[in-house]
């Protein structure tokens, strides 16, 4: 892989931050007709203009669907599976190559005069690979990569963004928590309220905390999915970049494992919070938003970009996440800034992913140093 694939990775963050915002037509057998295939649920009477969808109109290429029951779903249908072991299973059936789509809309108002905010929708092409695989923890890495298509038809070189990772604890007893503007807080649970549970804590692309919540896997034949309890969690970019009038979503999400896939369902509310992070008296909620997030096995897809970076730039990934495990073990309450003298941590951490460093020692010096103008301990 030439060096400049991964300079483009770092010089386009920022549009890339972006791309479920700036992606909006792909099908399985051909491009999508946006005008047809989307359609607004739970509005039956409001302007169709007015809740025509967010989230761009620019094509990739043709993409090809794997229908066939996968070989993880097949063995998460075993007989002889612990519980512990078909749960695991199931965390491992999420990995893989996917067409991902996300469907976010309002469905409740709150507010006098209530109008909903335009429904969103996006979709992306990624490769979920297996960080780690324990009996009682897996770490799921999330990579784009993805191809556009110009008004002549000519594809994209591919683009390629390290996005989200989310880890999975068995019975895990050490949380922390979002509270809101950045802040995040140690709780300890006792064992009986730990017990037969896995947390799943989300991470941002630069490997920074977003959540974490504790729920159960319901297994049934034909069937398993996670539901956790309810949680704070922050804007997502869909959000904060187009209002600033809430400071957390609460609420639960459901996680579905298919034959071909596996699916995110969203309950949340929009919470107002006051300046030390408690909802605010008068009018604590906003909305209700429902999510759904449709992860669907692919085939034949070129992933390879994503593979290359993930080789070059490995080694750094696990430095950073090493440091963020010292500041959980080490600070009981601290709080993540956005960016630091104009420059969001992801823009300071993807520049030096890929850089060239003369043993591990450096490697770490650097990525201490780059972390820690960001994170302010509370004590």
């Amino acid at each position: 892989m030439k060096d400049g694939l991964f300079k483009r990775v770092a010089e386009s963050m920022v549009v890339w931050l972006l791309v479920m915002q700036a992606a909006g037509s792909a099908g399985a057998d051909g491009a999508m007709d946006v005008s047809q295939r989307q359609y607004t649920y739970s509005w039956l009477f409001a302007d169709s203009s007015s809740m025509k969808p967010r989230g761009g109109t620019t094509s990739g290429p043709d993409v090809v669907l794997n229908n066939a029951t996968s070989a993880e779903f097949i063995r998460l249908q075993a007989s002889d599976l612990r519980v512990q072991e078909r749960d695991r299973r199931a965390i491992l059936a999420m990995a893989g190559d996917f067409r991902t789509s996300f469907d976010f809309i309002e469905t409740v108002g709150f507010t006098e005069g209530y109008e909903p905010l335009a429904p969103y929708q996006s979709w992306g092409t990624e490769r979920v690979y297996v960080l780690e695989n324990t009996e009682n923890f897996v770490s799921l890495q999330h990579i784009i990569v993805m191809h556009f298509v110009d008004d002549a038809g000519v594809v994209s070189a591919p683009m390629v963004v390290k996005h989200w990772r989310q880890d999975w604890r068995y019975q895990d007893q050490v949380m922390h928590e979002f509270q809101g503007r950045g802040r995040f807080q140690r709780r300890e649970l006792d064992a009986a309220s730990a017990s037969g549970s896995w947390t799943q804590t989300v991470f941002q692309v630069d490997d920074s905390p977003r959540y974490e919540a504790k729920g159960q896997w319901t297994h049934a034949a034909g069937v398993s999915f996670w539901k956790s309890d309810d949680r704070r969690r922050p804007l997502p970019r869909r959000e904060f970049s187009v209002r600033d009038d809430y400071q957390a979503l609460y609420g639960s999400h459901r996680i579905t494992i298919t034959p071909s896939g596996w699916t995110q369902e969203e309950d949340t509310l929009k919470l107002v919070l006051a300046d030390d992070n408690r909802p605010v008296a008068d009018r604590p909620y906003l909305a209700r938003e429902a999510g759904l997030s449709r992860y669907e096995r692919l085939q034949n897809y070129n992933f390879s970009a994503g593979d290359d970076y993930w080789q070059k730039t490995e080694n750094f990934w696990s430095a950073v996440r090493r440091f963020w495990q010292g500041v959980y073990k080490n600070e009981p309450e601290f709080t993540v800034a956005k960016s630091v003298e104009g420059k969001p941590m992801y823009s300071a951490l993807f520049a030096l992913a890929d850089q060239p460093y003369g043993s591990q020692q450096a490697m770490e010096r650097a990525v201490q140093e780059a972390l820690r103008p960001y994170i302010r301990a509370h004590r």
